[in-house]
């Protein structure tokens, strides 16, 4: 794969789930509802992710947040909160056999979420905050960090480093753009190669990193760019990629602007298939 100069990580993120080692492997896929908004669309959703993904050969990873922290608003919906969460999150592991992932905001929730979730994820304001980060590798799971919209692709060494001193359950940091002036993110198409370098796997965050940041009661975002977007990420490559999926994409609680809807999530993921085989 292009940019895969230096010796990657192979990482388990879940068994049977791996992703990074020498290019051409398995391309996992980490999607789901942005946030939980109830029990019925988050599983509703689950089992529909788990025959897209039989459907295209692709190892996928359930992703639902029990809580949204860092909302623009105080008044906008955040999620159901860790126990609750966390209870959905197993029923889908339940009647889907998929194995899950969610985020964790405060050291004292990776030790319960670890119980039900294969992988922890790291949000991107929080990449930084060490006892976080040490906390969740602690528990053993996979770690998912989100590169911070503030955060060159060199500085994230040094925060792998510190899940890895931590912990043996893999490291892998996901792209999601950078801050461009004010209210807008970029993707600079550099920063696979660039961790790469590093040993890193990397996964691409195709949904979040068409958001614009604040600017009004909620984050924008531009949807429309997907699809270039992901196959740019995926040509300079990416190891994976991270969307978010939703049956109703407008009327979502949380990231309306930027999550896909099934039928459209599934033929942007057949696309990039044959532009990581193209590629290869």
């Amino acid at each position: 794969m292009p940019g895969q100069e230096g010796a990657i990580e192979l990482v388990e993120l879940a068994p049977g789930v791996v992703i990074g080692g020498s290019g051409g492997g398995a391309f996992p896929v980490i999607a789901g509802p942005c946030v939980i908004e109830n029990e019925d669309l988050v599983v509703e959703m689950a089992h529909a992710l788990a025959s897209m993904a039989e459907r295209l050969g692709l190892p996928l990873v359930f992703k639902s947040s029990f809580d949204k922290a860092n909302r623009s608003s105080l008044n906008s919906f955040r999620g159901p909160g860790l126990e609750e969460g966390l209870r959905v999150l197993r029923l889908v592991k339940q009647e889907t056999g998929l194995p899950v992932i969610t985020d964790v905001h405060e050291p004292h929730q990776c030790a319960p979420a670890a119980e039900v979730c294969d992988v922890l994820q790291i949000p991107a304001f929080l990449c930084r905050q060490t006892d976080l980060v040490v906390a969740a590798a602690r528990t053993g799971r996979a770690v998912n960090i989100k590169k911070g919209q503030f955060m060159a692709p060199d500085d994230m060494l040094k925060v792998v480093e510190k899940a890895r001193a931590a912990g043996d359950g893999g490291v892998t940091v996901t792209e999601r753009g950078v801050s461009f002036g004010y209210h807008n993110l970029v993707v600079d198409m550099r920063s696979f190669a660039m961790l790469h370098e590093d040993g890193i796997p990397v996964i691409y965050d195709i949904t979040h990193s068409l958001q614009l940041p604040g600017g009004g009661a909620e984050s924008g975002g531009l949807r429309r760019y997907a699809e270039p977007l992901a196959r740019a990420a995926i040509a300079a490559g990416a190891d994976g990629v991270f969307l978010e999926i939703h049956p109703d994409p407008e009327h979502a609680l949380s990231d309306s602007a930027v999550q896909l809807d099934p039928e459209r999530a599934e033929r942007l993921l057949a696309s990039l298939l044959a532009v990581r085989k193209a590629v290869a």
